[in-house]
């Protein structure tokens, strides 16, 4: 109930002493009778505090009790006219300082008669309220026995609350309402959140589906509009009743996911045994959803430092590759392998969202070119190599594609560091030290020479040199390293070292 209907009822009595602006419109959640000077430990905020005021012993008094009461939270003062014959000036005017509005209660009212009203009304309203909740949970429930999808359920609770409702899962993937221009705020928002539910920008408020011990990356969350504290009672209920709808539809469509990942594991196994292009497998992939007839991309995740999150590994790639097409995603030798038929392309930008919610732990994904069946093996090879390649860079997420593995990055990163470090330092520490004596930032020069495909002209442009400062630089690295960089084979045993340092 609101200030202004409490006034309203002729019955109390109540006169308004001071109100600031628009606060006879503040709800009232609750009453609470007091003559304590501090009776703030007592309060959570909304209430209508009633008093004697048999704690004022002076002027002073007035001061504590309102500043306390105000600091609660209190929707309103109810002051009795009954110890003083009327409420003093020192409480009106500590009312008006803390912005607290106050009304006096006339002698001939008693407290239980205001108390009796207030809670009649709040037991009525909360009454109607959980009537009203639970009439729309039959709605929403037999709808979706009837088939409703989670897209349409976001749709009716976006049009009861007059909010839009989305819900995502952690890569981003929309399983219901429209695009969204902050998903990536929201994502990160989601991962990071110390809690749940938490407030983006826009803002946007966030709710978890699912148990609270599952793990953020592999779960689904719902968006709406609004920051939830400033919600009515109802929309709060609405939303609620979405997020408990959305986790019984994740937990019909886990059910679905079980079967699919027994088939992708078959699938998986028979083509790291090299039957790739048999009819058995052929079998397994058509039952996954996936045509074996379309070349397919192979992708292999893991947590390098984790053996026991493979099938954390597996969920996420699932929810990665469901953003390109069917996930088909079995385990092999504790990695989560998925073959996927579209552009790979979009698997990078939705699990580069997951980057924020890794914490101390790695993330390594490797990504085969397309093949057909007789050549999923190799492709599976393909992936394997390029997540190992993966796994020797620093950072907590890296997804590598196949063409960096057939270039001089995969040559480098299958050299163990103890040999790769010492055939830097035999070619390089001579330019190193002379560096390191002079200044002459012959490492620098070196480094643009060769990135310029030993052209002078455009090493000196972007050095902003001269032409023969370069040469002259140059000719001295040849000189320290004993290398001709005119000749192709000095010059890619250089251009190796410098990768390897």
């Amino acid at each position: 109930m609101l200030l202004r209907e409490l006034l309203a009822r002729p019955e109390l009595g109540l006169r308004l002493l001071h109100a600031p602006e628009a606060s006879l419109d503040r709800p009232v959640r609750w009453v609470y009778t007091t003559d304590l000077l501090d009776p703030a430990r007592y309060l959570s905020g909304g209430e209508l505090v009633i008093s004697g005021m048999v704690w004022r012993n002076g002027p002073g008094d007035a001061e504590c009790f309102v500043a306390a009461i105000a600091a609660a939270g209190a929707a309103a003062l109810a002051a009795g006219d009954a110890v003083f014959h009327g409420v003093p000036d020192d409480v009106v005017d500590a009312c008006r300082r803390h912005g607290v509005p106050l009304l006096a209660v006339p002698e001939e009212v008693s407290f239980s008669a205001v108390t009796e009203y207030v809670v009649g009304s709040l037991t009525a309203a909360r009454g109607d309220r959980l009537a009203l909740s639970l009439g729309r949970q039959r709605q929403l429930l037999s709808a979706v026995a009837g088939g409703l999808g989670l897209d349409e359920l976001a749709v009716q609770v976006a049009t009861a609350t007059g909010l839009t409702c989305r819900v995502l899962s952690a890569t981003g993937r929309a399983l219901a309402g429209p695009p969204m221009a902050q998903l990536d705020e929201a994502v990160t928002t989601y991962l990071t959140a110390p809690r749940l539910p938490a407030v983006s920008a826009g803002p946007h408020s966030l709710f978890a589906v699912g148990p609270a011990s599952e793990s953020r990356l592999t779960g689904w969350f719902v968006v709406v509009e609004g920051a939830f504290p400033d919600w009515h009672s109802e929309i709060a209920d609405a939303v609620g009743e979405l997020v408990a709808l959305t986790a019984l539809d994740r937990a019909r469509r886990g059910e679905g996911l079980r079967v699919a990942r027994d088939i992708a594991d078959d699938a998986v196994a028979l083509i790291a045994e090299g039957a790739g292009s048999q009819p058995e497998t052929t079998v397994r992939l058509r039952q996954a959803g996936i045509d074996p007839a379309t070349p397919l991309t192979v992708a292999v995740a893991g947590f390098p430092d984790r053996p026991d999150l493979a099938e954390t590994a597996r969920s996420v790639l699932v929810d990665a590759v469901s953003h390109v097409g069917p996930p088909a995603v079995g385990l092999h030798d504790g990695m989560a392998v998925a073959l996927l038929a579209g552009d790979p392309a979009a698997l990078h930008p939705a699990l580069a969202r997951l980057e924020p919610g890794l914490g101390r732990d790695r993330l390594t994904v490797g990504v085969s070119r397309p093949a057909l069946p007789d050549a999923l093996s190799g492709a599976l090879q393909e992936a394997r190599h390029a997540r190992d390649l993966a796994a020797t860079r620093p950072g907590r997420l890296h997804v590598v594609a196949a063409a960096e593995v057939t270039s001089h990055v995969a040559l480098l990163a299958a050299v163990p560091d103890r040999l790769r470090r010492a055939f830097a330092a035999r070619i390089l520490d001579p330019v190193l030290a002379y560096d390191a004596r002079t200044n002459a930032g012959l490492l620098e020069t070196l480094e643009a020479f060769l990135d310029c495909s030993g052209s002078w002209s455009r090493a000196a442009e972007r050095l902003h040199l001269h032409v023969n400062t370069v040469r002259y630089r140059i000719g001295r690295v040849e000189e320290l390293t004993g290398r001709d960089l005119g000749r192709f084979t000095d010059r890619v045993d250089v251009f190796l070292a410098l990768r390897s340092l």
